[in-house]
């Protein structure tokens, strides 16, 4: 004899299931009026978020049918959204990762989701608002889902207030950690100011390493000249360290300037700079000079290293 009782708790999980799509608008053709479907987005998110995945642990991860998973792969290549790399491990696989272009990409379809979610929150009150957040941490226990398998930081593209920060977490750090004073952040100032003012993008960019939602870290890639770039402001705040984030923050400046172009890359630190230089040093760059300078408010040996690419 059929368990009316479970039928019923069947068809409710179904009905669920039937609104929360419609309200959510997944069954959207694309999705968040991008020009991504479900699948793609997710493939999106999931690049984000797990550096440098194979097309196989994607596959395995999304529960998505190879052939399908490789020709959305494609696209994507085609599209400029992902670049792939030899796997050191397996020399038969390729590590993929997104490119400045799949940042840009994901950075807006991650912004439109969460604008969404937060315009369905603000339409409870309060004390509703918790009881959802609860629900949807019940169903996540009850389904067993398995922890994400998860970067411990993602790469995003600048948005409207990250320079500000920039400035300030860098005239706040360097000043509790070297005591430089008020001159340094008239020149990170300066920096900013002149890269918001002249922005290229196609021939610079402006990386923010996120964490949990917060801003930990950044970098510049800005035009020297025709043929030469050049790395500004890259800041990794204390909390964040030995996770690779400055190294990444490098490789991406590296790679973004071959794709526009480049023929070296350049940048301009001090020696006491001891975790900066080892950052430069691991990525190829060469020390081509030094010079003592008198600069915020201390004695320094400044130093110009650089990069063929």
């Amino acid at each position: 004899m059929t368990d009316n009782r479970f039928d019923r708790q069947v068809e409710a999980v179904r009905r669920f299931t039937r609104f929360y799509t419609r309200h959510m608008r997944v069954l959207d053709q694309r999705l968040l009026d991008s020009p991504f479907t479900l699948s793609e987005a997710r493939v999106l998110y999931e690049l984000a978020h797990n550096d440098a995945a194979t097309a196989g642990e994607l596959g395995a991860e999304l529960k998505l049918d190879a052939g399908y998973m490789s020709r959305m792969l494609a696209g994507f290549e085609r599209r400029g959204l992902i670049e792939k790399r030899r796997s050191e491990s397996d020399g038969r696989s390729s590590r993929l990762r997104l490119t400045a272009e799949g940042q840009d990409a994901f950075a807006t379809l991650n912004a439109r989701s969460r604008a969404q979610t937060a315009a369905m929150l603000q339409d409870l009150a309060p004390e509703d608002q918790g009881r959802l957040v609860e629900a949807t941490e019940t169903i996540e226990g009850l389904l067993r889902a398995p922890p994400p398998r998860r970067a411990p930081f993602i790469l995003r593209p600048h948005r409207p207030g990250d320079i500000g920060w920039i400035v300030q977490r860098h005239a706040t750090f360097y000043g509790e950690a070297y005591g430089w004073d008020g001159s340094f952040e008239t020149l990170v100032a300066e920096v900013a100011a002149k890269f918001l003012r002249d922005f290229d993008p196609a021939k610079e960019r402006c990386w923010i390493a996120e964490r949990d939602g917060a801003n930990v870290g950044c970098a510049m890639l800005v035009k020297d000249s025709a043929e030469v770039a050049r790395i500004r402001l890259v800041l990794v705040e204390p909390s964040a360290r030995g996770l690779g984030i400055g190294h990444r923050l490098v490789e991406e400046c590296l790679a973004f300037a071959r794709r526009a172009g480049y023929r070296k890359v350049t940048l301009w630190t001090n020696d006491i700079l001891h975790a900066a230089r080892r950052i430069y040093q691991r990525a190829g760059f060469r020390l081509v000079e030094e010079n003592a300078h008198r600069s915020f408010g201390h004695d320094l040996v400044g130093q110009t290293w650089d990069l063929d690419l």
